[in-house]
């Protein structure tokens, strides 16, 4: 028999099949086929035992909350000291997942209430979420859509897809569309191929995002004829989601080097998770090891308020902590933007630590990382000679080819242009999208 990748895969291999190999231990629909659900596969695999009275909280909290992982990640658990492995703990169900408190919202960042279409949510001006896919490689215990986890894993069909495709065909401001699930890469590549193809038919359709947990969860799933179809469809970003420094190992290394090589650039969504990486030295490694592989940290979010999150959140002043130790500390390129997802659909808010210190009439008061503080002199008249922000009236050649500007939000009240001179919440382009 041919080496499996290490020890502890060899090992885990042997015991699912008499005859494993190399093969099949890096084919991701084996790996599919051969995910964990239950846990008396879950103890014969990793030789952890568990009491009768924990077996019976954790089934009833698999009944609720289904468990699916995959054997690669399976074999990044250390079984030894498994109760504080990140590992275990984003991939293993814990009874503290059926407390909910009454914070927590089935749907709390109001994705269905922002669906136009089905699989669609249009939140901002000129992007939007599109669902291509019900099923993921692994039910992270954290997943934000926790509410679907447990429905019967499926495949759109091309009739329900080709309405979200419709939709954006009939919505000339979207320029940028992200893909989601569940996880885009489950689907087959063929299937995929079609529906980017489908989507770049679009003329007002600028690039297109994926998102996608494989290279942490599922790397052999980036295999070279899933990146040569991608090549063919540029621009094409990847965001990826790493959240601790010990799930980017040599598989996973290996994937995304495939992506990138592709001329994909990549970026990380990291969720700040209890127990899991909110220490500072975690995610200063974390972002570091991303960059050395070519990942560009985007986001570090705040748990979000789904049922059955709590034990994972942590108070906001914790990923201030995490800037603080970040910003200064490391490439600038390196830290990613802390954002709260705001409860009820407001999207994301960064969130950061304070660096204006005091603002006078023509001098600001700064500090930097090392606790120096320091002015800024401003210039003691200004007139917007420059831009007068009339862009109605503007005579500079601008050569937009066409663009229309179009102020939204905060960016009406600054606009010298529009009259209005406060907002109506109520009367956003999103909710009158939801009166439609």
């Amino acid at each position: 028999m041919k080496e499996i990748y290490n020890k502890s895969q060899q090992s885990l291999a042997k015991k699912m099949e008499e005859n494993p190999s190399l093969k099949k231990w890096t084919d991701w629909k084996w790996q599919i086929k051969h995910s964990i659900k239950n846990l008396d596969t879950f103890e014969k695999l990793t030789g952890i035992s568990f009491s009768k009275k924990e077996r019976e909280k954790f089934e009833k909290t698999i009944q609720k909350f289904p468990m699916s992982i995959t054997p690669y990640y399976l074999s990044l658990i250390d079984s030894e000291e498994y109760k504080y492995d990140p590992i275990f703990k984003q991939s293993f169900p814990d009874p503290s997942e059926l407390k909910i408190q009454k914070a927590d919202i089935e749907d709390p960042l109001a994705e269905d209430t922002d669906s136009p279409v089905s699989g669609i949510t249009h939140r901002y001006p000129d992007r939007l979420l599109f669902l291509v896919s019900n099923t993921c490689s692994m039910y992270c215990r954290h997943c934000t859509r926790k509410r679907r986890v447990g429905d019967v894993d499926s495949v759109p069909s091309k009739k329900e897809v080709k309405k979200g495709i419709d939709y954006i065909k009939k919505t000339p401001e979207v320029r940028d569309v992200l893909l989601s699930g569940g996880d885009p890469f489950l689907l087959s590549t063929e299937y995929l191929d079609w529906i980017l193809t489908e989507l770049q038919k679009i003329p007002h359709l600028e690039i297109i995002r994926i998102g996608t947990r494989t290279p942490a969860v599922l790397p052999y799933r980036i295999t070279d004829n899933l990146v040569s179809m991608l090549k063919k469809h540029h621009p094409i970003w990847v965001n990826t989601h790493f959240n601790h420094p010990r799930e980017l190992t040599t598989s996973a290394k290996e994937s995304l080097a495939k992506l990138a090589d592709a001329g994909i650039p990549l970026g990380n969504q990291s969720v700040l998770l209890a127990g899991i990486n909110d220490c500072p030295r975690i995610m200063k490694k974390l972002v570091q090891k991303l960059v050395q592989n070519r990942v560009r940290p985007y986001y570090l979010y705040q748990c979000d308020l789904s049922e059955g999150l709590t034990h994972f959140r942590t108070p906001v002043s914790k990923g201030i902590e995490i800037m603080e130790n970040l910003i200064g500390h490391t490439s600038g390129f390196a830290v990613p933007r802390y954002v709260i997802d705001a409860p009820g659909g407001g999207g994301k808010i960064p969130v950061m630590p304070e660096y204006l210190i005091s603002w006078g009439t023509n001098k600001v008061i700064l500090r930097n990382y090392e606790g120096v503080i320091t002015t800024y002199k401003e210039p003691d008249s200004y007139e917007p000679y420059f831009c007068d922000r009339n862009c109605e009236e503007c005579t500079r050649n601008l050569k937009l080819e066409g663009a229309e500007e179009k102020a939204v939000g905060i960016a009406k009240l600054l606009a010298d242009y529009d009259k209005t001179i406060s907002l109506t919440p109520e009367h956003t382009e999103r909710v009158e999208r939801r009166k439609k």
